[in-house]
């Protein structure tokens, strides 16, 4: 049996790098299930196939390429403004205001950086909705990733050139453990934030997987409770 190796720990990070979404809502909110849907819609409409093709492409798309849109650009020529537009148009309402969360975030020693494959639009009103915006000092978005998603490596180095972060000195949060993987390798300390037991979510059993990977220091279902912990 190999022994795991030893967590990072968060002594050094003064950088705290989050992703977005089901990472700073609960996954039990089921938001992205409403984006879902229109990127199967978009997919059905560019092509002309039913909605059960649509759907089958836009998951191979989404595991090969890291999204959907980036396989529909380089397969088909979609332009990433229109399909960013139609697919983020949703009923952001579900979210609530979560000033716990918030006050957690603001007591992180350092900076603090969104990290998405969204789009700065749909951030804003994500970040708007919790009532967290302000405790942010930028978000980095599918375009200024150049339409390369995580985990493509370049994204994070992209990334990290563009505002300056010492990834020995940095914590990533995220919701997809094959997101954390090169983080890791950076050298960055690495948070997987897991839906609750206790409540039905709406994911792919492959999204859920790998929380016992090496490069996952450190796993949560409650974001703000480790966070907290964390000042403690």
């Amino acid at each position: 049996m190999i022994d795991r190796p030893v967590p990072r720990d968060f002594a050094a990070v003064e950088t705290w790098v989050f992703d977005l979404d089901n990472t700073l809502y609960p996954h039990h909110l089921n938001l992205w299930q409403q984006v879902d849907v229109r990127i199967r819609d978009f997919v059905a409409a560019w092509l002309k196939v039913s909605p059960e093709e649509a759907f089958r492409i836009q998951k191979d798309y989404y595991r090969r390429y890291g999204t959907t849109m980036r396989g529909m650009m380089l397969e088909h020529g979609v332009h990433a403004d229109d399909y960013l537009a139609y697919v983020h148009e949703i009923d952001h309402s579900p979210l609530e205001p979560n000033p716990a969360m918030g006050d957690a975030i603001a007591a992180l020693p350092g900076r603090k950086l969104i990290l998405t494959n969204g789009s700065v639009a749909h951030a804003g009103k994500v970040l708007a909705r919790l009532g967290i915006s302000h405790h942010f000092e930028a978000v980095f978005d599918i375009i200024a990733a150049e339409l390369e998603p995580k985990p493509a490596p370049q994204t994070y180095h992209r990334f990290l050139q563009r505002h300056g972060v010492d990834p020995l000195r940095a914590a990533m949060f995220e919701d997809l453990a094959r997101n954390l993987a090169v983080p890791h390798q950076l050298g960055m300390t690495t948070v997987l934030v897991v839906p609750d037991d206790s409540k039905e979510v709406v994911r792919e059993d492959w999204e859920l997987e790998g929380r016992d990977a090496a490069h996952v220091d450190h796993v949560t279902e409650d974001l703000t409770g480790f966070l907290r912990a964390l000042q403690r």
